[in-house]
């Protein structure tokens, strides 16, 4: 099918394509329009489906993307695995730039976003205590590793609302948890996924270190320019292991994702 893809590919700040050979599809939701087009093609036989998060131009901020019509879309589509890679922040010292870290866990402090697609009737409450897919990460781990990236194989990534960069004050408290990373997009965009039944892994990469690292081996406070200086820079790396995880996927699904409603409703 011409307008089909298995796996989704959302672009972060700094990553707005991805596919050389495509076509792109306008994708109506029942929750409004995505954030843009969605570019789809084929990398080793897999069909893949590319949306940049904040739209081509980079016009839409976190809080205000529609992240239900974005994974509407995909599944649409027929995409059952997504990868969500994002431009991130350090929380802790030995978490660089140009480092990429492959989430395992996700804490929430987004407010008012729009991020179930169950608002009744039928109540229903779906697992997120593992928020990422345990047969994509380590996938996605190896092959980082396998070109020659600095890789932290686990991290827990706070989302936080945005548009605005964290005080120095909510910055330490982030760090002083123990937390890894820090990003606006992770939240709602991997839990809706989860309600869609869809694998979703995040690869964060590293851009800055956080406010809360200020005064620390010279690290000043975050800055969008240099977010996307460093993205820019590292944008080549990411997509050769984009490529290459997509090569690499098994065609059969073996976690617990595509199960995730089962047991979760009542009535």
């Amino acid at each position: 099918m011409k307008n089909h893809a298995e796996i989704g590919i959302f672009g972060g700040s700094g990553f707005y394509s991805l596919l050389e050979d495509k076509h792109e599809v306008k994708v109506e939701t029942p929750y409004g329009s995505p954030s843009d087009v969605l570019a789809l093609g084929e990398i080793a036989g897999h069909g893949v489906a590319f949306l940049p998060r904040h739209g081509k131009s980079h016009s839409l901020p976190p809080h205000m993307i529609n992240y239900r019509a974005n994974l509407w879309a995909m599944k649409e589509l027929g995409v059952t695995r997504i990868i969500g890679p994002c431009a991130a922040g350090s929380l802790q010292a030995a978490v660089k730039p140009g480092h990429f870290v492959v989430s395992d866990q996700l804490i929430d402090r987004t407010n008012a976003r729009k991020d179930t697609f169950y608002d009744g009737p039928i109540t229903t409450h779906v697992s997120f205590a593992y928020p990422y897919c345990t047969q994509i990460r380590p996938l996605a781990i190896e092959v980082i590793k396998s070109q020659g990236i600095t890789c932290h194989d686990k991290g827990t990534v706070v989302t936080i609302q945005g548009p605005r960069f964290s005080t120095l004050a909510e910055s330490r408290w982030f760090s002083s948890h123990g937390w890894e990373v820090i990003n606006m997009t992770q939240y709602p965009e991997a839990y809706l996924a989860r309600e869609l039944e869809i694998c979703y892994a995040n690869i964060a990469l590293i851009t800055d270190y956080d406010a809360g690292l200020e005064g620390v081996a010279g690290v000043e406070p975050v800055t969008h320019e240099g977010v996307i200086e460093v993205f820019n820079a590292n944008n080549e790396k990411l997509k050769n292991v984009l490529f290459e995880i997509v090569g690499r996927m098994p065609r059969e699904r073996t976690c617990s994702c595509g199960h995730a409603l089962t047991g979760a409703r009542l009535g």
